[in-house]
């Protein structure tokens, strides 16, 4: 049974950092891209970043590059974003998601791609 955990929000002053989690189990993690999703309150779910399951490729979402990094250690199963340079606009529920057959590819412009999710994790920007 596919599973995955976030962990790692919280709240935090604009142009703050934090680092969110995602452990996965019960599949073969590096055959899977592994995608972050966001949704604010009032608003559609958005792709913000993913990384394929070899970690040879990653897509970020426009308002986001340069400020986020995604990465992944296989060995532990489990994909990092590291979110520098907060902005109240990225106050959301961060969601991981995993993507089959992505060992090698991924996008976030589809969420039908992805057959799991975590429960997500809030992240707060605010003064």
């Amino acid at each position: 049974q596919l599973q995955l955990v976030e962990s790692g929000g919280g709240l935090v002053q604009p142009g703050g950092s934090l680092r969110l989690s995602c452990t996965a189990s019960g599949f073969t993690f590096n055959y899977y891209g592994i995608g972050w999703f966001r949704q604010a309150l009032g608003k559609e779910r958005e792709g913000v970043s993913c990384i394929s399951g070899s970690g040879g490729m990653t897509t970020y979402v426009d308002s986001v590059k340069g400020r986020f990094t995604i990465s992944r250690d296989n060995a532990k199963n489990t994909v990092y974003l590291q979110m520098n340079s907060l902005e109240p606009e990225d106050t959301a529920v961060y969601y991981c998601a995993a993507r089959p057959y992505g060992g090698v590819w991924c996008g976030v412009k589809d969420p039908r791609e992805y057959n799991a999710w975590g429960q997500g994790t809030q992240v707060t920007v605010s003064s």
